[in-house]
């Protein structure tokens, strides 16, 4: 439970952004496909695409598969960062507050544990120290998975590196955190997934012993799979509040998320705070899984101080 010198708890911490990066890499191998569908639903013109699989063969026919990647160099560079941050600010938030005393003994010993809210704390502020990382990477990506231009010629971001450099000429540094607001609101979700990960992870405990009892691993993957999906059905309002946010011509005004969602209220009603939740749902747990498998098994790996039961 993180007991140990102080030189040992101070090498240790780096663990978790050591095993982040390995999570942020699987999630964009595993996942980017869906990413791109889903951000040209929320961000296209109402009536452009009937649904998530009429966006897949548009995208495909008119532009090849290779344009389910666009935009994916920054999230390969850029989730690694990202998770980084938040798996690693996880892993200290959850030290942090074992030491605050946030625990409950486990039952039948004497040895404590986080309790579920502790997890759901520690998960509220990981989400929001890795929405400052998150933003001008997440920007970059949309900027460039709204380009349906199948010649790079015809782009107005040849590359990630060409649009960061554009977004700072017209707007300056601040311009790459467009969108923060709504990423503080889309991030601060990983509550539910965190305390949603941790109670699943005990019910599958409980089998232990019984017929359908499973292995750490799996019940790893499990979790960090059907963790995904209360996270993001509570988070893709606030995530379609971010992408529009982000899909705002340079030479535009920057939106607020009030006028965001005064926006979506006008042409979408109510529905469209939900667009794109087709692809999420399917992407989210074998992203999910896999990357909280890899995260667990690297922190294992590399003896990381034991922040979970």
């Amino acid at each position: 439970m993180g007991q140990g010198t102080t030189h040992e708890v101070s090498n240790l911490r780096l663990v978790g952004m050591l095993a982040g990066t390995g999570s942020g890499l699987t999630k964009v191998a595993v996942g980017h496909g869906f990413d791109t569908v889903k951000t040209r639903l929320q961000c296209s013109p109402p009536g452009t695409y009937r649904g998530a699989l009429d966006c897949l063969r548009t995208t495909i026919r008119n532009e090849s598969v290779r344009a389910l990647y666009k935009g994916a160099t920054p999230p390969a560079i850029g989730w690694s960062a990202i998770d980084s941050v938040l798996l690693g600010s996880l892993h200290n938030y959850r030290l942090f507050l074992i030491r605050q005393g946030m625990t409950e003994s486990l039952p039948g010993t004497n040895t404590k544990r986080l309790t579920i809210a502790a997890h759901g704390v520690a998960g509220l502020l990981a989400g929001l120290t890795s929405a400052f990382v998150a933003t001008p990477i997440e920007l970059v990506k949309v900027k460039l998975q709204l380009q349906v231009q199948r010649l790079s010629t015809d782009r107005e971001f040849r590359s990630p590196i060409h649009c960061a450099r554009r977004i700072i000429q017209v707007q300056g540094v601040t311009g790459l955190w467009t969108g923060l607001c709504g990423s503080l609101l889309f991030r601060m979700n990983f509550m539910f997934m965190f305390m949603g990960y941790e109670a699943l992870m005990r019910g599958f405990s409980k089998l232990g012993g019984s017929h359908f009892e499973i292995s750490d691993g799996f019940s790893t993957f499990m979790s960090g799979g059907l963790a995904s999906f209360c996270f993001w059905f509570m988070a893709i309002p606030a995530d379609n509040i971010k992408n529009r946010m982000m899909a705002a011509p340079l030479d535009k005004p920057r939106k607020s998320v009030l006028s965001v969602v005064r926006t979506i209220m006008r042409e979408d009603g109510s529905k469209g705070f939900v667009r794109g939740l087709t692809p999420v749902v399917i992407r989210a747990f074998p992203v999910n899984a896999s990357a909280l498998f890899v995260y667990e098994g690297l922190m294992s790996l590399m003896g990381a101080e034991k922040t979970r039961h």
